[in-house]
This record gives structure tokens, C-alpha cells and sequence, in this order.
């Protein structure tokens, strides 16, 4: 595996495939995860992001490309790896770079994103992802020591609207801004050029999730379209 400070450079201008399923589905199962993002590898993604510590394992195990890992826990506020104790988790289940909620909303642990980084910098030798949701998100995660930020939470935190597509003002905006770190583009990617167009914004690289990993979304969109055309056929 490409050695910490290569690791990331070698993510520039490439599609990074989030393969997760939520509980209760069918493909919730860490073997089956893992199956679909080494597809994912054969179809040229660069690097995997996947959900729990059992998904982690099996998928360093199916993939030769790196690993970011993450944890969730709840399904509101700060449940993205949201404490010091998830972090370690994913990065000693082997995940090359620990993805985090990086907001400045409060921690469930009560530590600061800047301990939570140390902790990980102690125990291990993954980098770490900062999911944020805004420039003051990113332009915080990058002094607390983030190796990189992702705008994933963008339109989640109530800092700003959720767009249909991806936040293209925001990654313009954590761009210019100059992080010195890679700007990671996610959410609600759903198309070829929407992905290129967030690359033009100026993200370092895209993540794509539904869109590529998520069936019954996928099929659901094609459904939709269909009753809305009232089963007209041409």
C-alpha cells in the first residue's frame, strides 16, 4: 500500500466509491460490502469508503486500493465516527484514513476535533477525513489537523440549504479558500457530470455512493420516472 503522505496524492482528479448499506436492507452484510466495492475497484474507483468495523475488515481484505473507514452511531447530530473511541476502532480495524464527523457542533464525548485527530495520530498511522458541512467546518477541521475535508455533511447541519445535487457553491467557496489539505467532494453525486463538474469547482476528488452502490435508490429513481410519465410509452 502507497505510504501515508503518497496516499492521498494519488486520490487527485479520481472517483472514490462509497459502498454502504443502511441496516435492515438485504446488502447489509460486511462480505457483501465488501464484494461491491472491489466491483467498484474493477470499475476504476481509486479508493473505497465503507461503514463499520466488520465492513473495514473484510474490505481491506477485497481491495488492494485504500480504505477510508468510518463508524456510524445514531442517525442524528454527531453519529458519523462521532467520538475518540470510534475513531481508533476504525483506523485499528485497518482503514487508511478514518472519516469523522468534522463539524464544530459538540462531540458526544465532549473532546474537541482537534483531541479527537491526536488520539488517532497516537494509536495509529491512518489519516483522517473531516466531514463537514460548511467553510467554517472545513476552515476549523484543517487547524485541528485534518489530512483532508469532505463537504459530505453539507446540507445536513442546518448551516446551509440542502441542494439537489451537489454543493457546488461550497466546494468553490472551501476551494478558494485554500485549505492547504485535499477537498474531497460528496453528496448527492448522482451523475457523471455532476461529478466532473464538482472536479471543475474545485474538489481534489469525488466520492459517489448511491448513485453507484445503493440498488433500491438507483431503482427507485427509474421507477419515479416512469409513473411520472403517467405509463405513456413513445
Amino acid at each position: 500500500m502507497t505510504p501515508p503522505p503518497e496516499l492521498l496524492a494519488s486520490l487527485r482528479g479520481r472517483l472514490i466509491v462509497s459502498a454502504q448499506a443502511y441496516p435492515g436492507e438485504p446488502m447489509r452484510h460486511p462480505q457483501t460490502m465488501a464484494q461491491v466495492a472491489a466491483s467498484a475497484v474493477i470499475g476504476g474507483a481509486a479508493a473505497v469508503r465503507v461503514q463499520g468495523i466488520a465492513d473495514i475488515q473484510f474490505t481491506r481484505s477485497a481491495v488492494e486500493v485504500p480504505v477510508i473507514g468510518l463508524w456510524k452511531d445514531g442517525h442524528d447530530g454527531v453519529f458519523i465516527t462521532p467520538t475518540a473511541h470510534h475513531a481508533v476502532a476504525v483506523a485499528q480495524a485497518g482503514a487508511h484514513i478514518v472519516a469523522l464527523d468534522g463539524t464544530r457542533r459538540p462531540r458526544p464525548d465532549g473532546l474537541t476535533l482537534g483531541q479527537t485527530i491526536a488520539r488517532v495520530r497516537d494509536q495509529s498511522n491512518a489519516l483522517v477525513m473531516a466531514d463537514c458541512g460548511s467553510l467554517d467546518d472545513a476552515l476549523a477541521a484543517v487547524e485541528a489537523g485534518a489530512d483532508a475535508v469532505g463537504t459530505t455533511l453539507a446540507g445536513y447541519t442546518g448551516e446551509r440549504p440542502k441542494t439537489e445535487g451537489p454543493d457546488l457553491e461550497l466546494i468553490a467557496a472551501i476551494s478558494a479558500a485554500g485549505p492547504g489539505v485535499p477537498l474531497i467532494a460528496e453528496g448527492r453525486i448522482h451523475t457523471p457530470a455532476q461529478a466532473r463538474a464538482a472536479i471543475d469547482a474545485g474538489a481534489f476528488a469525488v466520492v459517489v455512493g448511491t448513485a453507484i452502490t445503493h440498488p433500491s435508490s438507483i431503482t427507485g429513481w427509474f421507477d419515479a420516472a416512469l409513473r411520472d410519465s403517467g405509463g405513456q410509452l413513445p
